[in-house]
């Protein structure tokens, strides 16, 4: 065997759950079911069961807004990501989400909730037709269910990791619970347990930050830590891995092989952008809200707390490089996951990215405060699944069964393939999770599935809002165009790996720099194929665009509240400390 193996290697089960912790975690099952069959009664209406009958408070959505969000593959994927990249992966969590959920809650919000469309897909067919939503209502359901199949596949590390159950049974006990609970209460019961799960989530995952800076001896120890362990591996520019942005000026001067114009623009303009404000999985969140000044502060609210995420995400994967040690007392290095899983990776017990988190909560946890930190990571998983099967169940229902099955289908009917389809979701995802396998690390996977879908998905959208000339024409081979330009420079790289100089403009860059790239790239391809081809074509009349565009769309106002009550008020707050965050981790 390899000797490079046989220093990686480690025990894939490194503790066992105590009676404390199996009852921790048993009990948190058996609540979330009860939840659905609670909530069950008050999801018998298409308004009730698709979009909690529009009557969460701005609390509520906001948390639910984030919690959809703040899934397993979160928690697992980006502390894999900030192992593998360093502190470049918190852009993900403030430039690569604050900005955009800012704009969701300020500009975009009133179209949607003026509407009343119950999709994103939806809002396409009130502005270019039923072609553009049936393209991007396929597009998203076909996004949604291997999404939700990442969440599985995180699941399924957490078990092997931790407990050393078998892959198949954990994938299966947990998306079978999933399954009954949404397809009992629909977005109510997801909402809810999704602001369970938040506070489930941030009560278990603070354990490792803590005790993990308390051990490095602070912020200063712990980049010194960083700093002495990767030079002792060669590691190109270690002190890389511990600055946010003085290191992108070259695309040779970080781990990951990328520069500020990729993540500006890439990250911060085109995907986060086209994430926050156009994936109904978060944007389903914010339609639930009772009023529209309830609707944009929801936003705000997830913002806030978004800002504080790396504390639990990007911090353990940090500490992962300072701390980690195996059986023997060495620093542990942990692999790529296609290498991790592989037959060889395997007998040796390699252990990838993604394992990060659970290593570390297996290395500070203890009876009762390791079924904590599982549920936890549960709670993660149960969030970011439900959310990918609640909002497949709805684009499903209205944007492929309504408009192109069943025209005339009724309400009744329309719920009763809502809770179908949510089982059928869940059977599609776990075929998916097995593709997973493939990749290097979680969110390399995800950002991939991001910049075929969501970045030409955004440029089609915000052109229809914000330009009226826009035609239906002009709307349908856009987004085709960009979907398909995408995919295309995705499969050049993979069939020639010089092309990546091309489609990333650097032959360094790795494959979550491609991701950002190949974005920026799908985007602007297609807003220019919707220009011309508008250009080109005649566009609907004004009075046809009403509530659809900007300037010609009457906004409604919230009435007058008092500057502590004024969404405007909290997001310059909110951005204020988005800039100051900048500075500290330059």
């Amino acid at each position: 065997m390899n000797p490079a193996l046989l220093v990686l290697s480690s025990s894939s089960t490194l503790v066992h759950l105590s009676p404390v912790d199996l009852v921790i975690i048993v009990f948190y099952f058996a609540l979330v079911l009860a939840i659905g069959l609670y909530l069950k009664e008050q999801a018998n209406t298409g308004e009730d069961f698709f979009m909690a009958g529009r009557e969460m408070t701005a609390w509520v959505a906001g948390l639910a807004f984030l919690s959809a969000n703040l899934g397993s593959l979160e928690l697992m994927g980006w502390a894999g990501n900030a192992y593998k990249y360093g502190i470049l992966a918190a852009h993900w969590y403030w430039i690569g989400a604050i900005p955009a959920m800012l704009l969701l809650a300020l500009v975009m919000m009133p179209f949607y909730h003026i509407c009343k469309t119950h999709s994103v897909p939806g809002y396409l067919k009130l502005r270019f037709g039923p072609a553009s939503q049936t393209l991007s209502s396929i597009s998203f359901a076909f996004m949604t269910v291997l999404m939700s199949g990442i969440n599985m596949y995180a699941m399924a590390v957490v078990m092997r990791v931790v407990l050393g159950w078998d892959i198949h049974f954990s994938i299966w006990v947990s998306s079978i619970t999933v399954a009954i609970y949404v397809a009992l209460g629909g977005l109510r019961s997801a909402i809810f347990n999704e602001v369970l799960q938040f506070f489930l989530i941030w009560a278990g995952a603070l354990l490792i930050p803590i005790l993990g800076l308390v051990e490095a001896g602070g912020w200063s120890g712990l980049k010194a830590k960083i700093l002495q362990n990767l030079t002792e591996q060669h590691a190109a520019n270690p002190g890389a891995y511990t600055h946010l942005w003085s290191t992108l000026g070259d695309f040779g001067n970080n781990p990951m092989g990328i520069n500020w114009v990729g993540i500006v623009f890439g990250l911060g303009a085109v995907i986060s952008m086209g994430y926050w404000t156009t994936d109904f999985l978060v944007v389903q969140r914010v339609l639930s809200a009772k009023d529209l000044r309830s609707a944009k502060l929801a936003p705000i609210i997830g913002a806030a707390f978004k800002m504080m995420v790396p504390f639990i995400v990007i911090l353990p994967g940090l500490l992962g490089l300072a701390l980690l040690r195996d059986t023997h007392g060495d620093l542990l290095k942990l692999v790529p996951g296609d290498l991790a899983w592989s037959n060889a990776g395997q007998a040796a017990g390699l252990h990838s990215f993604d394992e990060v988190l659970p290593l570390m909560l297996a290395r500070y946890c203890g009876p009762g405060l390791l079924g904590l930190g599982i549920t936890a990571l549960i709670a993660g998983f149960m969030s970011g699944m439900a959310g990918n099967v609640s909002a497949f169940a709805t684009v499903w229902t209205y944007d492929i069964y309504g408009t192109l099955i069943n025209k005339n289908a009724s309400d009744e009917s329309k719920v009763t393939m809502g809770r179908w389809c949510t089982i059928l979701g869940v059977g599609v995802s776990i075929g998916t999770a097995y593709l997973v396998m493939n990749a290097q690390s979680i969110m390399d996977y995800v950002q991939a599935l991001f910049s075929f879908f969501i970045a030409p998905l955004f440029g089609t959208v915000i052109l229809g809002m914000l330009w009226k000339r826009a035609t239906a024409a002009g709307g349908f081979w856009g987004l085709l165009a960009g979907t398909m330009s995408s995919v295309g420079m995705y499969i050049w790289v993979k069939v020639s790996p010089d092309a990546v100089k091309y489609v990333a403009l650097s032959s360094q860059a790795q494959d979550q720099a491609q991701n950002m790239f190949r974005a920026l790239w799908c985007w602007l391809i297609c807003l220019g194929v919707t220009v011309v081809v508008s250009l080109l074509t005649k566009p609907k009349p004004d009075t046809e665009l009403a509530n659809l565009v900007y300037g010609l769309t009457p906004i409604p106002h919230e009435g007058k509240v008092s500057i502590f009550h004024s969404p405007v008020f909290w997001g310059v707050v909110v951005a204020i400390v988005f800039v100051i965050l900048q500075i500290i981790f330059w």
